[in-house]
C-alpha cells in the first residue's frame, strides 16, 4: 500500500513537472527591445518633488488613505515618496501608480504572485535577465517601482494614452478589461 502511494505521488509529481515548462513559456511574453532600454535608463536616474508645499500636501493626503493598509507613519511616507519619485521620473501620475500597487499587492513589499511576479508592483523576474541586472532585488521598493513604473509607462505610450489597454498589457491580460476596470475604480475611489 505504501509503495503504491509513493509510485502515485512520484508519477503525479512527474506529470506536473512535465507541463511546467509550457506554463512558464506562456507566462513570459516576447521581449520588447525598446522597453528593455527604457528599464536600463530609468534605473540609472532619480527625481523627486519640485515644490515643498505641494509635496507636503500630497504626502499628507495620500498618507491618510494609505494608513488603512500601512500602519507605521514613517513607512507610509517612505512608500509615498518613492512612488512619487519613480512615477514622476517616467511621466506617470503617482496616483495611478498607487492604484496599481493597491490592486497588485495591497502595499505588501514581499508579495509574490502564483506566477512569480514580485514586490509591490508585481514585476516579473525575467526582466532582470533581459536588461542584464540579474542581481537586482525586486522586493526592494525602489527597484520594484523603477521597473514597474517604466513598464507601465511603456505600455501607456504604446497604447497612445489609453489607460485600460495599458493596464491590461501590464497585467498580461490584454483584450480583457477586468483588471483595468479594477485599477481605475480603485484610483477613482481612493487615490484621485
Amino acid at each position: 500500500m505504501r509503495w503504491q502511494s509513493i509510485v502515485f505521488k512520484g508519477g503525479f509529481l512527474l506529470a506536473i513537472l512535465s507541463v511546467m515548462p509550457a506554463i512558464a513559456s506562456k507566462a513570459q511574453p516576447e521581449i520588447d527591445a525598446e522597453l528593455r532600454e527604457k528599464l536600463k535608463t530609468t534605473i540609472a536616474q532619480a527625481h523627486s518633488f519640485h515644490d515643498k508645499y505641494d509635496a507636503e500636501v500630497w504626502l499628507l493626503q495620500k498618507s491618510t488613505v494609505l494608513s488603512k493598509y500601512v500602519k507605521e507613519p514613517q513607512k507610509r511616507l517612505y512608500i509615498l515618496k518613492e512612488v512619487h519619485k519613480a512615477a514622476k521620473q517616467v511621466g506617470l501620475p503617482p496616483e495611478f501608480v498607487l492604484a496599481v500597487i493597491h490592486v497588485e499587492s495591497l502595499f505588501d513589499p514581499y508579495a509574490v504572485s502564483r506566477v512569480g511576479a514580485q514586490g509591490m508592483m508585481q514585476v516579473m523576474p525575467f526582466w532582470k535577465q533581459e536588461i542584464g541586472r540579474e542581481s537586482d532585488n525586486l522586493i526592494d521598493l525602489e527597484t520594484n517601482l523603477q521597473y514597474g513604473c517604466t513598464i507601465l509607462k511603456h505600455y501607456l505610450d504604446k497604447e497612445n494614452g489609453h489607460w485600460a489597454n495599458a493596464l491590461a498589457r501590464y497585467n498580461g491580460s490584454f483584450g480583457r478589461y477586468t483588471y483595468s476596470h479594477k485599477v481605475i475604480n480603485v484610483w477613482s475611489k481612493y487615490w484621485r
